[in-house]
């Protein structure tokens, strides 16, 4: 999609005679209030760089993360008078949802799968933020993007744990033992892994306690703690001077010089017509290399925002979610797995519980608790471990980071092939099998 140069009409200044001057402006003066007088827009500066807007460089995954937040909010609204937090009759209003209220099985699909797809944005989006540097500052002042790197961290966690808290709310055998697994791997923590599981269901077994403090979870706080998170990430982008990319027009050999006004000076013997030397500036914004914010930049989030929320729409309407059995303590299904996205630990915890005789080394101590912790921590103080020159920041696979980045697609390549062992090679007893291999036949329940 083509860059629509600013049309110049003629118009008063600060005249705004249309109802829509402010999604349409006729003017860069009116582009230019329409940012500052729109609450929302007034995240945004008033140019653009057009090489900020190119679909190449950030791929729009923070804006498509953004679009699911606000279909997950949404499509959240309805179920949440819909649904029952109650061991009772939780699985039932699913069932009711699900079959008896009208387009209630479409609004449960959008809900879910606009849910694991945030869980893929956010993901992708820090590694594109990780292998374009963009955690690095530039050359403007009072820059601090690696707080900013701290927040896309915290804000991966948090959609990770928004996901899990609603996996159990179906109350079925799906989300039943897919959130044992998970708060098994978490009772691992020494000396205080067992109070945490306890702290998350309430007690020693999910019950009651377990639904609803789930459920508060899920409706109340982490989406607070996420919008509020978001809403420093947005601010702490416009603080930063935008994205990383927007740092390379400070390196431009040469600025580019702001031709004078004519001014005009009243003295005693009349007036002196002249160039005021005062007024004379340069930049290193050049007209071609900018545009405004509204509406190119407007029009692009539109176009992602829409673009997201009628795909996963599309989806929900040919593939349903699954709704399983209702929860039964008694029954454990065989395999009985984590969450998708929590996959790649419980293999690693596999990986790494190891027998030595009459001694076993805990892998749900080091895989699930060590290793991922020393990740994040990892991810977490990159920014001021990184040595990379500042030229390096806001490109793509630059020479200088070619080690790290590929240090880092290494990782991000095991995560993904180990979420892809556990979702479709392991079967019965938790023994591998190929995708297309037939599983062992178990014993039928009489």
């Amino acid at each position: 999609m083509a860059l629509s140069p600013e049309s110049e009409k003629p118009q008063a200044p600060g005249v705004h005679p249309r109802p829509l001057w402010s999604l349409d402006p006729a003017s860069d003066r009116q582009a230019g209030d329409a940012i500052v007088s729109n609450f929302v827009f007034h995240w945004f500066p008033a140019k653009a760089l057009k090489d900020s807007l190119a679909w190449r460089y950030s791929l729009w995954l923070g804006t498509v993360s953004a679009a699911l937040l606000l279909l997950l909010t949404l499509s959240g609204l309805p179920l949440l008078f819909l649904y029952v937090p109650s061991v009772e009759r939780a699985y039932g209003s699913v069932k009711d949802i699900e079959y008896v209220i009208t387009f209630g099985y479409w609004i449960r699909s959008v809900h879910r799968f606009g849910a694991h797809f945030m869980v893929a944005a956010v993901f992708l989006h820090l590694v594109r933020v990780f292998l374009t540097g963009a955690y690095k500052n530039g050359p403007g002042r009072g820059q601090h993007r690696e707080w900013n790197w701290l927040m896309g961290i915290g804000m991966l966690l948090l959609t990770l744990f928004l996901s899990f808290t609603g996996y159990l709310l179906p109350w079925d055998q799906l989300a039943y033992w897919a959130v044992t697994v998970g708060t098994n791997i978490a009772s691992a923590v020494p000396l205080v892994g067992p109070q945490i599981r306890e702290l998350l269901l309430g007690g020693r077994n999910i019950e009651q306690a377990t639904l609803i403090r789930f459920y508060v979870l899920h409706v109340i706080v982490l989406p607070g703690g996420l919008g509020v998170l978001f809403a420093y990430h947005m601010w702490r982008i416009r603080k930063d001077g935008g994205l990383a990319s927007a740092d390379q027009a400070a390196s431009l050999p040469a600025k580019v010089e702001v031709p004078p006004g004519r001014t005009k000076t009243y003295t005693l013997l009349g007036i002196a017509r002249g160039t005021g030397p005062t007024i004379r500036a340069s930049s290193i914004e050049a007209a071609d290399t900018t545009v405004s914010s509204i509406p190119d930049l407007t029009r692009r989030i539109a176009i992602v925002l829409l673009g997201t929320i009628a795909a996963i729409s599309i989806l929900a309407v040919f593939v349903h979610s699954p709704l399983e059995e209702a929860a039964n303590a008694l029954v454990t299904p065989n395999p009985a797995k984590a969450p998708w996205y929590f996959l790649w630990l419980q293999e690693i915890v596999t990986d790494t519980t190891i027998k030595l005789g009459s001694f076993t080394v805990n892998g749900a101590f080091i895989g699930g608790v060590i290793l991922p912790g020393l990740l994040v921590g990892l991810l977490a103080v990159w920014p001021w471990l990184d040595r990379s020159p500042t030229a390096a920041a806001g490109r793509w696979f630059p020479q200088s980071r070619r080690r790290q980045n590929a240090v880092f697609l290494l990782l991000v390549l095991a995560v993904l092939l180990l979420t892809f062992v556990g979702t479709f090679c392991r079967g019965p007893y938790w023994q591998l099998y190929w995708p297309w291999q037939a599983w062992v036949e178990l014993p039928t329940r009489i």
